[in-house]
């Protein structure tokens, strides 16, 4: 199973900006799809960005314009860059990798807090 770490969250002021890194703990060159995911207090875990292995990606509409996500295969990590930030954007982020239907393959970590907040 791969194991997924994710880092760089934290307190921020609205307006800011934040980058989220993952590092896996396998080769991601192969993995069909790297995912972000976020969940804020009380709410479900909502997908918020996809890259592909082909590089494609894919942005849910609430933060379309704002996050970038990336990725490096030779350091086997995945970006998430958050820009222009709102305080609805607060969460626990996770990481995660999906094969080719769309199944989860890592075990769920512990995310990464993201505060945005005056």
């Amino acid at each position: 199973q791969v194991q997924l770490v994710e880092s760089g969250g934290g307190l921020v002021q609205p307006g800011g900006s934040l980058r989220l890194s993952c590092a896996a703990s396998v080769s991601i060159f192969s993995i069909n799809a790297l995912v972000w995911y976020r969940q804020a207090p009380g709410k479900q875990r909502d997908l918020v960005a996809r890259i592909t292995s082909g590089g494609s990606t894919t942005y849910a509409e609430s933060v379309k314009g704002r996050f970038t996500i990336s990725r490096d295969n030779a350091k086997n990590t995945v970006y998430l860059q958050m820009n222009s930030l709102k305080p609805d954007d607060t969460a626990v982020y996770y990481c995660n990798a999906h094969n080719k239907f769309g199944i989860t393959l890592g075990a769920w970590g512990q995310g990464t807090l993201v505060t945005v907040s005056s």
